[in-house]
């Protein structure tokens, strides 16, 4: 039985991570850590440095979740990072194919270092999420969160997104649209303007919104947006269409294509460059986005708004059992 809360999940899957050579050595992993410029790869890269593991201990593949975990099925990736949903179809298939996946999670120490460095917290995911889960599992989490072009979306149409977001969930077929509540509404907008079209409508609705109201400079009439996701094996991907389809349904005179990124950190920069309307995006490269830090240092984006919380984020670890991996400390050479 699934756990009834699904929050999406930073998920990492390995088959056999450890072979080993004739003389008993070990040989080096094969760790997919997520598209170029993504936020799975500084996410990936994050939690190995919370486990001491250097670049020079495992050899990187820049692959989006599901070509990964089909190289973990086959056994060319060894380990695989990405951002899901919980639970996530994806290792579900990986565990009906293989049959076991093992799940792993992070210790103290690791939690403290990523809360130090990060903006994700603590976060424990059920034994019933998955049924191959004998207990709970400690791990992080961030929030996944939808964001607009500050030139293309103008205020009507920043409330009616965020008002279809919320008023029609329930047409969305994904798991992750249980999330998609007034309750939720402004998790992970903090350090990002809001837009004035979604602060009104949250405001209608009772809720007290204090982020910086962004600036519009709409850039003349326009019908057709653009909606960016992640891949196609991740959550954003099915999700965001579900999304464009409602919108689709609801908004006369306006049509929302989603189309298949390298998630958060390339759905922001496409946002800068006019390329794209819509974004879905983890809130923490958001919000460095806005502020100039982290990929984004001295690189502000300045026509990025908060439309709404879509999900949680949370990272999850599994590994096939045959490989003997109990924690991401043995990756450690």
């Amino acid at each position: 039985m699934t756990h009834p809360l699904k929050p999406a999940a930073i998920a990492i899957a390995a088959s056999t991570l450890l072979s080993a050579c004739s003389d008993g050595a070990s040989s080096t992993p094969n760790v997919a850590i997520g598209p170029p410029a993504s936020t799975t790869q500084l996410v990936s890269k994050l939690l190995l440095d919370a486990h001491g593991v250097k670049e020079d201990d495992y050899s990187a593949y820049q692959e989006g979740f599901g070509a990964a975990l089909d190289g973990v099925q086959d056994g060319n990736i060894d380990l695989s990072i990405g951002i899901l949903g919980l639970p996530s179809g994806s290792i579900e298939n990986l565990q009906a194919a293989a049959g076991d996946v093992r799940m792993i999670g992070l210790g103290d120490e690791a939690v403290d270092y990523i809360e130090a460095n990060s903006e994700y917290r603590r976060f424990v995911i059920p034994q019933d999420s998955y049924e191959f889960l004998d207990q709970d599992v400690t791990t992080v989490t961030a929030y996944a969160v939808l964001v607009g072009n500050t030139h293309s979306i103008d205020e009507e149409l920043g409330y009616e997104l965020a008002r279809l977001m919320h008023e029609k969930a329930e047409e969305n077929t994904h798991a992750q649209s249980a999330f998609m509540t007034l309750e939720n509404a402004l998790n992970g907008s903090a350090g990002i303007p809001i837009h004035p079209g979604a602060k009104r409508y949250y405001e209608e609705q009772g809720l007290e919104v204090s982020n910086p109201v962004a600036q519009l400079e709409i850039q003349g009439d326009k019908s057709e947006y653009i909606l960016g996701t992640g891949s196609q094996g991740g959550t954003y991907y099915p999700l965001g269409g579900e999304m464009a389809t409602i919108w689709n349904n609801y908004l006369d005179g306006a049509n929302f294509t989603n189309i298949e990124t390298g998630a958060s950190i390339e759905n922001l920069v496409s946002i800068r460059d006019d390329r794209m309307d819509l974004g879905m995006t983890v809130h923490a490269p958001a919000k460095d986005a806005v502020s100039g830090n982290g990929e984004f240092d001295d690189n502000a984006i300045g026509n990025v708004a908060f439309i709404g919380h879509i999900y949680p984020e949370v990272i999850q670890i599994v590994t096939r059992e045959d490989s003997g991996i109990t924690s991401l400390d043995d990756l450690a050479k």
